[in-house]
């Protein structure tokens, strides 16, 4: 029986339909990628299998007693003392668990300890500090903890709304490594790779039609060229028989007197159809004016150190940015990546180190915390305040038909931007962006938020634009289509530069010659960083033994997790009672002891890397 059936589900938002006659299944192994553009209504969908909406009209059945457990885009955290108390006290309530977590937590004792063996194992998992207040917690410090609570929570379905959003790429391929491994899953993103990798099927939600297509991203991309060639074939076909049928029951006084009663009712048919169909969304219009040229040199950074309090962000860097270069920068969450940004563009003073800017500079900088928008202001004044009017090189547009081009219809350029949806900031402060000529764009985490086919229209504008770039992205596909160097902070404020994209730092980094032999032109040949890192700080050595032990661990707790999952699989079976009391006892004795080994070996495993990474010296 599948886990769950959609049935001539029906949804609407005031007089916009969301679900119009929608159905699908979910089989039990799938992991489904929920795709469509922004605001046709997935999360909505999403919160109604997980129980917390309703469908105007329709039915959603789902196998009895079935375990769900929810993430939202945005999750909310419990007050707490610690960020694990916080999560205990959202199991405890049962948020976006369906009521799952709740039976786990007023189990037997054993269930209990269980479970929060298992939440301890996840957090260490997504690195995440248990002692830690949820207040001060960053939004993907929360994201994490609430990924790290629903996997704990064993689910027969897991739907995620956004997963990767707030994730860096190292979190995002831990994550994919997870699910690969649950029960059955949906999710909704953005990021194709992580589509390509996870997905065993696309649904994608179009003008409230649910379509489904076997495969990753990259299969249904192929599948929906060809299907939407095809339809617009039909339409234009559609469109012209329409406007013959208009022309002739125009002709006049002759025509009206010999026409027949059949054909009149046939064009009020296809005026009716024509009214009634549902057009595809409009796709963003993008269009990036270069203005005039920059100097040949953008920004050159010498020996430049950063620090806050005791941690070093970036130590040490030398680069230069030329004009015309389009490079990513990648690393993990509070890396430095936003640092050495606000750096380039001269907000920020370095500690140390010199910062030059190239002359006649012209700046559009996309901020990830959206902090340029004024919350009070309407979209309109947004994007030109005091005018009706926009400039884009040689072109002059009204207000409306600019704001149309990003999707905002004529009602919406009158409301405050504290009204608009995440994915309606994003459009608008593209749109802000580009309004203005600009020979150096930069933009920090662009893609959270923007629907798929926005996405790769902006990809597409960025490779037509003719001055730098500086990105910063955790989305891999996106980073492979759009910038030509790479710059990569590695631990410890030591920052490597690479030709390429995502793809080629990964294939790079691992032949990447030894800083200090001058082979990589941000580390300077006087230092060499891979050896020591700071005064008080020494690399540890391990011994072979060591060496052998930290190189088995990742099979060993592979193989345990493995088992796991097959023993725990065949104790879910209907017919297990049948295999006897004793049977049971032993197989749920070996389950404690795979759960105690599974601590262990992370405990180890994290000890273990933390002297191969160096430890600190001289306190002692």
């Amino acid at each position: 029986m599948a886990l769950i059936t959609l049935l001539d589900a029906h949804l609407a938002f005031g007089d916009r339909p969301l679900l119009d006659g929608a159905q699908f299944s979910v089989e039990g192994g799938e992991r489904l990628g929920l795709i469509g553009r922004n605001g046709t209504g997935k999360s909505s969908l999403l919160r109604i299998i997980a129980g917390l909406g309703h469908l105007d009209d329709g039915e959603l059945q789902q196998r009895t007693r079935l375990r769900v457990a929810f993430v939202e885009q945005e999750p909310e955290l419990p007050a707490a003392e610690t960020l694990r108390d916080s999560l205990l006290e959202r199991a405890s309530s049962g948020a976006g668990a369906n009521g799952l977590a709740h039976e786990q937590l007023h189990a037997d004792e054993r269930e209990r300890w269980r479970m929060e063996s298992r939440l301890t194992e996840f957090m260490h998992r997504f690195e995440l500090d248990e002692a830690r207040s949820p207040a001060t917690s960053s939004g993907g410090e929360r994201k994490r903890a609430a990924l790290a609570l629903a996997l704990t929570l064993q689910p027969d379905l897991l739907l995620l709304d956004e997963p990767t959003n707030h994730l860096d790429i190292e979190g995002i391929e831990r994550l994919e490594e997870l699910l690969l491994k649950v029960p059955a899953a949906i999710f909704i993103t953005h990021d194709r790779a992580f589509l390509d990798r996870v997905t065993s099927r696309i649904i994608e939600l179009d003008r409230g039609v649910l379509r489904s297509y076997p495969g990753n991203f990259s299969a249904y991309e192929e599948r929906k060229e060809s299907e939407l060639a095809a339809e617009e074939t039909v339409r234009r076909r559609f469109d012209k028989f329409w406007a013959q049928d208009e022309v002739w029951i125009r002709k006049g006084v002759e025509a009206r007197r010999t026409r027949n009663e059949g054909r009149v009712k046939r064009l009020e048919r296809l005026r009716t159809e024509r009214t009634e169909r549902l057009d595809r969304l409009g796709n963003v219009k993008i269009s990036l004016d270069t203005g005039e040229r920059s100097g040949q040199l953008v920004a050159e950074l010498t020996d430049v150190t950063k620090r806050f309090g005791d941690r070093t962000l970036i130590d040490g860097l030398s680069t230069r940015i030329m004009r015309g270069d389009r490079i990513g920068l990648i690393g993990p969450n509070g890396g430095g990546k936003s640092t050495l940004i606000r750096m380039i563009l001269g907000t920020l003073a370095p500690d140390s180190g010199t910062v030059k800017l190239g002359t006649n500079l012209q700046v559009a900088y996309f901020d990830q915390l959206r902090e340029q928008l004024d919350p009070e202001a309407t979209v309109a004044e947004t994007i030109s305040p005091g005018s009706d009017w926009v400039e884009i090189g040689t072109e002059r547009k009204h207000i409306m038909s600019y704001l149309a081009d990003f999707l905002f219809p004529t009602q919406r350029a009158k409301s405050p931007v504290k009204m608009l949806s995440g994915g309606e900031r994003n459009r608008l402060l593209l749109a802000r962006l580009f309004a203005r000529p600009a020979n150096l764009v930069v933009l920090d985490e662009p893609t959270n938020d923007l629907d798929i086919e926005s996405l790769e229209l902006l990809e597409q504008k960025l490779q037509d634009y003719t001055g730098t770039l500086l990105l910063v992205s955790h989305d891999r596909r996106f980073l492979d289509n759009v910038v030509t160097q790479t710059l990569a902070a590695e631990g410890n404020g030591l920052w490597h530069e690479y030709v390429g994209g995502y793809s080629d730092w990964l294939k790079q980094r691992t032949t990447r010659p030894a800083a200090g032999t001058g082979a990589a032109k941000t580390a300077p040949a006087n230092r060499d960083k891979s050896v020591t890192t700071s005064d008080n700080k020494v690399r540890v050595k391990l011994s072979f033994k060591d060496q052998r032990e930290l190189a088995s661990l990742p099979v060993e707790i592979e193989a345990l997790e493995r088992e796991q999952t097959e023993l725990t699989a065949r104790m879910s079976t209907p017919d297990y009672h049948r295999q006897g009391a004793q049977q049971a006892r032993t197989d749920g004795k070996r389950l404690e002891e795979i759960e105690a080994l599974l601590l262990a070996k992370f405990a180890r495993w994290e000890s273990l890397e933390e002297q191969q990474r160096g430890r600190r010296v001289g306190s002692a």
